[in-house]
């Protein structure tokens, strides 16, 4: 058998993946979360299939498609909590291997961090595309005022909201073509998720120190397959707890409405995982400086690599800078709840600090 994995091109390729991969002997469970992203990346593909049956694009079916599933379709409910509190998961899930690859100094592997951050880029995109779908109260006019950001651009940003619309307001050929696209982009996704892992077994995985090891590495299996099915095994019995005792805890309570264009939210928010990009849209006065903030809080990933070009990868050598970036984490919280509260005094005071501290601690990170 083991003559057969070496000699078998497939099976050789697949080993050299899971069974053979060199891998330093430091690491700790937070290098777990790539396999978990992972694994429910594929549950939302598979659970988004099986939804996908059941479900009509067209603005007068939607609403009660999914109310369809909800109480007709045989464990549709089922199907369709593990959808949606799956994105929740997967975004915690992404954020915390952002913050590991922050920490550790992963972003010095130029390809990997890059095809990384196009990965988070992509799944936000996909995670707005299926927030409209329902066409409740919240994903109406959540699609509404996210695409009007785009109006902002100038000279052409009128014609490209139009084009997204597909007329001259949020539709039918909204609805169809978000639809499209979000089934089809998990799986671009996918095919960036088999590049990412291309570029992480060329370059090798990082260790917590930083520093080289290639004279201390031990085979992925099963030093680290039997860390990633434990990790598993707990996540996803926290997964399922939440899905079965609060299935809607993740839920705007003005999603279980349809859709009325002439009924305004008293206070349109998006998803939590995009709380933090939210605040900041909405701190700068200016509608395009808003609309840029927004796309930086996240493009700005993508200047790491070559920005920070410290001696040492890890923070582990540098003592200032752990302490910088659990101020930044508690930032990014604090963001959060902003987001999710009314824009009044104090709230909008204190989410223009806040996101005033967000670019800036990206600044004390190059400086330091």
């Amino acid at each position: 058998m083991l003559s057969l994995r070496k000699e078998d091109k497939l099976l050789k390729i697949v080993s050299g993946s899971l069974v053979d991969l060199p891998s330093p002997s430091s690491l700790s469970y937070f290098w777990n979360f790539g396999s978990l992203l992972g694994i429910f990346l594929m549950i939302q593909i598979m659970s988004g299939l099986f939804l996908s049956f059941h479900f009509a694009g067209d603005v007068n079916l939607s609403f009660d498609s999914i109310i369809h599933m909800m109480r007709d379709v045989n464990n549709g409910w089922l199907l369709r909590v593990v959808h949606a509190n799956g994105a929740s998961m997967f975004f915690l899930l992404m954020y915390i291997h952002v913050g590991r690859g922050l920490y550790y100094g992963s972003y010095r592997f130029e390809k990997t961090w890059l095809s990384g951050v196009t990965i988070l880029l992509l799944s936000m995109a996909t995670a707005f595309l299926g927030y409209v779908l329902p066409w409740g109260q919240m994903s109406f006019w959540a699609a509404t005022v996210i695409t009007n950001l785009l109006s902002a651009i100038p000279y052409i940003g009128i014609l490209l909201v139009e084009w997204i619309w597909g007329g001259f307001a949020v539709g039918n050929p909204t609805l169809t073509r978000f639809f499209a696209f979000h089934f089809i982009l998990p799986f671009v996704i996918l095919f960036m998720v088999i590049l990412h892992l291309f570029f992480l077994h060329e370059t090798g995985s990082s260790n917590s120190m930083g520093v080289a090891s290639d004279c201390d590495k031990v085979s992925f299996h099963p030093y680290y397959s039997i860390k990633d099915v434990y990790g598993f095994g707990c996540f996803f019995i926290f997964f399922m707890l939440i899905c079965v005792m609060s299935p809607y805890i993740f839920m705007d309570v003005e999603n279980f409405i349809t859709s009325d264009p002439l009924v305004t939210p008293v206070h349109i928010q998006p998803e939590w995982y995009f709380l933090f990009a939210y605040t900041i849209l909405r701190s700068i006065p200016s509608s395009i400086g808003g609309v840029i903030a927004l796309v930086m809080s996240v493009v700005v990933l993508y200047f790491l690599p070559f920005v920070m070009n410290h001696k040492f990868r890890s923070t582990y050598f540098y003592y200032f800078m752990k302490y910088l970036f659990w101020f930044f984490v508690v930032n990014w919280l604090l963001l959060t709840w902003i987001g999710a509260c009314v824009v009044e005094m104090p709230y909008s005071g204190l989410g223009m600090i806040f996101s005033f501290i967000y670019f800036y601690m990206f600044l004390m990170f190059w400086l330091i």
